[in-house]
């Protein structure tokens, strides 16, 4: 198991690299430096005047360089002035030249300064991702307990009435996208006498104050959408499970329906549905961008449409590291977290 750790963890080390490395470049294309050039000094900038920013900045280095420097691998970039100032990626305001560190990227904990919201990057990450957070605490807590009931309730008797009522639900929440359903939601509770009672609060609130009421619509929104993936797969799972020979061998002996579920079906149907429900990680993170858009919730997913709206490259690059991270953390948990589950797999 711990070499198969360490491989997974080898393996992942790898991918965040080529990953980080693509987004890098592509936020680094001249188009968009131009862009960020003529937003932070004058859109009327003439091309030698872009092109003077740049270098002073050290955009116009090679992109393996930048990557590196970006990293922490490689010496920061350093410009020296006519008049003989020193500017640099790890020279802040008032500090000595002399002082600055040579190395200061992801690795040294410097993530950038945000051209949009005039902060280092990694508190507006630590800041946004908590709330973002708590958003999908509650969204799991929701989803994931309702998708395995309806997708055992649904793969204990394939084909009965039951099984395909739930089925039905199931694969129309997946069907119907959440900017669907959260205008559905807003256009009926913000009206109704029930919606008067119970969604008071609204998003934009819930960032001061995360109670049920704040955070019902959107956390319906989401969760929503995701439970019908997660039942539907629990289903199927369940269904197979109940057709196994050891399953037949149980109820021949006279072993109780209920005893027959919950003793012998209910774990081997959970093994398939854990790796869907650990996936659901970074799609909440990513995919709440909708949502949090919807609903005025400044989390993760509104600042990656803020940082990609207004070409802050910084902070563009610094989501785009968690994004990646959380994906290739949640797949490693999830390959160990299966193994652990399936006795039938054995690694050597």
């Amino acid at each position: 198991m711990g070499l198969f750790i360490l491989r997974r963890v080898g393996v992942m080390i790898l991918t965040a690299l080529c990953l980080t490395f693509v987004v890098f470049f592509m936020t680094n294309l001249y188009p968009n430096l131009e862009k960020l050039a003529k937003t932070q000094g004058n859109f009327r900038m003439s091309d030698e005047a872009v092109a003077s920013w740049l270098e002073k900045g050290g955009y116009l280095q090679s992109t393996p360089k930048k990557y590196m420097e970006w990293i922490g691998l490689a010496p920061s970039y350093q410009h020296t002035a006519e008049v003989g100032t020193i500017t640099g990626r790890c020279i802040t305001p008032g500090m000595d030249p002399a002082e600055a560190p040579q190395f200061c990227g992801i690795l040294q904990g410097y993530w950038g300064y945000s051209t949009v919201f005039k902060d280092e990057v990694s508190s507006i990450i630590a800041t946004r991702l908590s709330l973002t957070g708590t958003l999908m605490f509650w969204v799991m807590l929701v989803m994931v307990p309702s998708a395995l009931i309806l997708g055992v309730l649904a793969g204990m008797k394939e084909g009965s009435a039951t099984d395909r009522t739930l089925s039905t639900f199931a694969i129309t929440t997946t069907a119907t996208p959440e900017y669907v359903s959260g205008v559905l939601f807003i256009a009926i509770f913000s009206s109704s006498a029930v919606g008067l009672k119970w969604f008071k609060g609204t998003a934009t609130s819930a960032m001061e104050s995360p109670n049920i009421e704040n955070f019902l619509l959107p956390v319906l929104t989401i969760a929503l959408y995701g439970m019908g993936y997660i039942a539907r797969m629990t289903r199927a799972s369940m269904t197979e499970v109940m057709t196994a020979q050891y399953i037949r061998t149980a109820r021949l002996k006279g072993v109780s329906f209920p005893k027959i579920v919950m003793k012998h079906a209910l774990r081997n149907a959970l093994i398939a549905p854990f790796t869907v429900i650990m996936l659901q990680f970074p799609w909440l993170l990513n995919g709440v961008v909708i949502v949090e858009t919807l609903f005025n919730y400044k989390g993760f997913g509104w600042t990656l449409v803020q940082a990609a709206g207004n070409n802050d490259i910084e902070l563009l690059l610094g989501v785009s590291v968690v994004s990646v991270l959380v994906v290739l953390i949640t797949q490693l948990i999830s390959d160990i977290g299966y193994v652990y589950l399936n006795p039938r797999i054995r690694i050597s």
